[in-house]
């Protein structure tokens, strides 16, 4: 989205890490219009973009085209997971470990091809606190979504029970300079909290596994 340029900057000035999902076949050579949401035009960046918008920060695959993959299956399901990676990694020329599922819906079926593809990791649809390695790496879930209004009490909760806080949302839901505002506190209280440390996904995941 374009907004991620935005937003992108403001992690930068207080030194936060995020990971961003891409479905790499939605993007045009151009910035190129998406869909209305709340009646606001959302724009996607150009193609050839990517890689400067994104420096710094951590990519993984959201699917070529943002499918419901429970709904697909054979060629076509291992077409949207392996050449989505596949492109990223040409575009961004490192490796791409993690998978997001669009839509939050997988099966068994989704999860056997992406463990099949290769993928270290990918991101889960249960909501909550939870323990740190996850049972199964291909569905580690989220605590909750930024704009959550008792994101400081799980965001509390998660550094008492010692394991991650993991909440994740898109720029474009910052529809006004109040969100963008209450956004760029949180992310400044969590940078200046001594007992949180910022990490990219991935890098959880690397061997040996750890509890955090």
């Amino acid at each position: 989205m374009v907004s991620d340029a935005r937003l992108v900057d403001l992690l930068r000035r207080h030194g936060a890490k995020a990971t961003f999902s891409l479905n790499p076949g939605l993007y045009q050579n151009n910035r190129s219009f998406g869909w209305l949401s709340e009646g606001r035009e959302i724009w996607r960046l150009g193609l050839q973009e990517l890689p400067a918008v994104y420096q710094g920060f951590e990519i993984c695959s959201h699917s070529m085209t943002h499918p419901y993959l429970t709904d697909l299956d054979g060629s076509r399901l291992d077409w949207e997971i392996r050449a989505s990676r596949d492109l990223l990694e040409q575009l961004f020329s490192r490796p791409v470990t993690g998978f997001c599922y669009p839509f939050n819906a997988y099966n068994d079926p989704v999860l056997s091809a992406v463990r099949s593809a290769g993928y270290r990791w990918g991101r889960g649809k249960r909501e909550g606190l939870h323990r740190f390695p996850p049972v199964d790496p291909l569905e580690f879930s989220p605590t909750c979504r930024v704009l959550d209004p008792e994101f400081w009490r799980k965001y509390e909760g998660a550094k008492k029970t010692g394991g991650g806080f993991f909440f994740w949302g898109h720029s474009y839901e910052l529809s006004t300079e109040a969100l963008w505002d209450d956004f760029e506190r949180r992310i400044e209280r969590i940078s200046s909290d001594g007992d949180t440390e910022w990490s990219f996904i991935g890098d959880l995941f690397e061997p040996p596994l750890m509890p955090i």
